[in-house]
């Protein structure tokens, strides 16, 4: 399943986080990349644990526990801290499959990849190419959004970003450990929690089949997650 969830940060708020991250210092990505990965990876990356990405970082994490969408289809557990990426001159990530387990920084505790998130900084106008490829049932699927919005996607899909070969592509990158860590599962709930959501303006809340529903969900939940 993948989503698009719109505005997660405001145009003024994306101003702000490119004003700083424009004049930043940006590492080689490849630094941080696996023994495979690194062969297929040219890009950027602000240094983990910089004052920079770790106040940015938080930023994002306090407008994502405010964003029913984002809850309601990931049912997060775990969040990694939200990283901050740059393609510009070729730059590119072939493509790879994101690692399945993860330590949280400066921590011991590892966290279980189930999806991944890319925040875009950048106007879709601002470059050219950097389009987010992943590989689904169903076949690729591209993406390149408006900059604020972003993509939850499974960790399990292979995917790419293609070659920037004009401008710059600014992007934050996470992944979370969901409450439910079965895809089919976790769509399900999705599903179900939408269709109560638009079903609740139309009914009293003390409509039996509303209610039911939402017992349904919960239940499920109950059935599946594990905290």
């Amino acid at each position: 399943m993948l989503i698009s969830i719109d505005q997660v940060l405001t145009k003024e708020q994306v101003r702000q986080f490119r004003q700083e991250l424009d004049a930043a210092n940006w590492d080689d990505g490849a630094a941080t990349a696996g023994t495979l990965a690194k062969a297929v990876k040219r890009n950027q990356q602000i240094p983990d644990g910089s004052e920079l990405t770790v106040r940015l970082g938080q930023q994002i994490l306090r407008r994502l526990a405010q964003t029913p969408l984002f809850i309601s289809a990931a049912l997060p557990r775990t969040i990694y801290p939200p990283k901050f990426n740059r393609y510009a001159g070729g730059g590119t990530y072939g493509a790879h499959v994101d690692s399945a387990l993860m330590y949280l920084p400066g921590s011991s505790q590892q966290m279980r990849t189930d999806l991944s998130a890319t925040l875009f900084l950048a106007e879709p106008e601002e470059y050219e190419g950097g389009e987010l490829e992943v590989e689904g049932p169903f076949g690729v699927q591209t993406v390149k959004l408006s900059a604020g919005d972003m993509v939850l996607y499974p960790s399990t899909s292979l995917h790419r970003v293609t070659p920037v070969t004009n401008g710059a592509r600014v992007a934050s990158f996470f992944w979370i450990e969901s409450l439910v860590a079965d895809e089919s599962e976790r769509t399900l709930l999705f599903d179900l929690d939408q269709s109560i959501q638009q079903l609740t303006p139309l009914v009293a809340p003390d409509d039996m089949r509303l209610v039911q529903l939402t017992g349904v969900y919960h239940n499920l939940l109950r059935r599946w997650a594990k905290p």
